[in-house]
């Protein structure tokens, strides 16, 4: 069975290949929770794709490609960290954001992801 850190590799350079949010989510126990924390928690694999896909939606303005670019990753057991820059990729632009995730794993699955970064960074890049 894969590591913590090497689950959460692959989850990330899945997102920089452009995984459907279906492929995303099988990441994720039936009852994970993801959370991104100026946001309210999103419980659970299907609402967890759910989400993914409100995220990328090709065409003005959505965001058509979302990369997540490790700079530091560490674990510790089950909890692995990530400082990342995540570069968002819309029809007219692209924006990078920092980023700071943790992950929780068990057998081999996410079941909490939490990312912090500043929503008004984010909302203002947007447009």
């Amino acid at each position: 069975m894969e590591s913590p850190i090497e689950v959460v590799r692959r989850f990330c350079a899945a997102w920089s290949d452009n995984a459907e949010a279906a492929e995303l989510a099988a990441f994720f126990t039936d009852d994970a929770v993801y959370h991104n924390i100026p946001l309210e928690p999103t419980i659970g694999r299907d609402a967890i794709s759910d989400t993914i896909s409100s995220f990328i939606r090709p065409g003005p303005p959505g965001i058509e490609h979302i990369e997540f670019r490790v700079i530091n990753i560490a674990a510790n057991g089950p909890v692995v960290m990530t400082e990342r820059v995540d570069v968002f990729r819309l029809a007219d632009k692209s924006f990078e954001l920092p980023v700071m995730g943790t992950f929780e794993v068990t057998d081999g699955k996410i079941n909490a992801w939490r990312d912090y970064f500043d929503q008004n960074q984010f909302t203002n890049r947007m447009g």
